[in-house]
């Protein structure tokens, strides 16, 4: 039997890795960067493109971030040690319109967004996915914790092997087009440990390099004070009110509350505890509850990106996994189209804390496919 003259490289492709040009997009940490150093190991034509998406002087600045400013200084020297060529692109701009001022407006909405998904969907794989093509690329490998796998209709999203480092949540809006064009070289990795051991062998200055831990433009977390400075105002104090309007006290600015919240509420002395189940922002009110009240079965979800074989409307039903949270795991429910961008989806067992403005997510719960998933909204 004829051997193939061409096999395929572990990018896919039918040619040398000297031949294949990947574009590698490196935020300075060790995921990125062992990829970088992996394929430029193998042979392929590497390219580093690092995101300057903020302040670059205020990002200097801030430590355990992905996206600041030594961060960039990171890529460049792993960049440098490894010697392919490593450019820094100013996305300020970009970011700010496409996932900042979303950020603020559905802060301020009383929704609970998750601008790492936005940025996924409208930067990095929107907007650098285009550099990458316009510098002839053959795809663009990123360090996210997910697997590309070819099934029949095409390439399919897979979780991570390793459970803990699963960052299929955050990619459930990539499309079957990016999806074709993407690599996920870490997705079949069993831990985490196995990376910084990759990066050590590569003699990488970031192998020990603490994983980043907040969104990149929110120093420590405080995701009021960014708000308040792009949205003057938006701490104005409020009424605290139980489900039937009665006032129970006062708030220091709806934005330092999110629905499921319990402390810090500054209303003890009550029998039960009451929990956040409702921001009334045109009334500036935060509304408590009883915990039941959390609890939910029905979420309507809207800007759907389906990632399966046939049509999302082809069936009239869909009994998959939902994820309506990045931190759990996914739950039996039944999908119902409404559009081709809008669902109803039914949990078998109802979840507390739902709160607009986070994703949706679908999944196989017999294998590890993703079908894709959508926003959730107040309906």
């Amino acid at each position: 039997m004829a051997l193939d003259a061409n096999p395929l490289n572990s990018l896919g492709f039918a040619k040398p890795p000297s031949e294949t040009r990947v574009l590698v997009a490196m935020s300075g940490g060790v995921d990125s960067s062992v990829v970088a150093a992996e394929l430029a190991r193998e042979g392929y034509d590497v390219i580093g493109i690092t995101l300057q998406l903020y302040d670059h002087g205020a990002a200097l600045a801030k430590k355990g971030a992905c996206c600041a400013g030594r961060d960039i200084h990171d890529a460049r020297r792993v960049a440098e040690e490894l010697g392919f060529p490593h450019y820094v692109l100013d996305y300020e701009n970009t970011f700010r319109e496409a996932v900042i001022e979303e950020f603020a407006d559905s802060y301020l909405a009383g929704a609970t967004p998750v601008p790492c998904i936005r940025c996924n969907e409208r930067v990095k794989f929107r907007d650098l996915l285009a550099t990458a093509k316009d510098l002839d690329a053959d795809c663009m490998a990123t360090g996210h914790y997910i697997r590309r796998e070819m099934g029949l209709s095409g390439a399919e999203l897979h979780r991570a092997v390793d459970p803990n480092r699963d960052q299929s949540y955050f990619l459930f809006s990539t499309t079957p087009d990016q999806l074709d064009y993407l690599r996920f070289p870490l997705g079949g990795l069993a831990t985490k440990a196995e990376t910084r051991a990759l990066a050590a062998k590569h003699g990488l200055a970031v192998a020990d390099k603490p994983d980043s831990q907040d969104i990149c433009f929110v120093p420590d977390g405080n995701y009021a004070a960014v708000i308040e400075k792009l949205r003057p105002g938006a701490a104005d104090p409020g009424e605290i009110v139980d489900v039937d309007g009665n006032v129970l006290g006062t708030h220091r600015g709806v934005i330092h509350y999110t629905v499921g919240q319990r402390r810090g509420l500054g209303i003890g002395g009550l029998a039960d505890p009451l929990y956040v189940v409702r921001l009334d922002v045109d009334q500036r009110r935060v509304v408590v509850g009883p915990k039941e009240m959390l609890s939910t079965r029905i979420v309507p979800v809207r800007e759907v990106n389906w990632l399966g074989d046939t049509p999302f409307t082809s069936q009239a039903e869909w009994h998959l996994g939902a994820k309506v949270r990045s931190t759990r795991p996914p739950r039996d429910a039944i999908i119902r189209p409404i559009s081709e961008t809008e669902a109803e989806v039914e949990l078998i067992v109802a979840e507390e804390g739902v709160s607009p403005g986070q994703a949706c997510v679908f999944y196989d719960m017999e294998g590890s496919r993703v079908f894709g998933g959508g926003w959730i909204h107040k309906g």
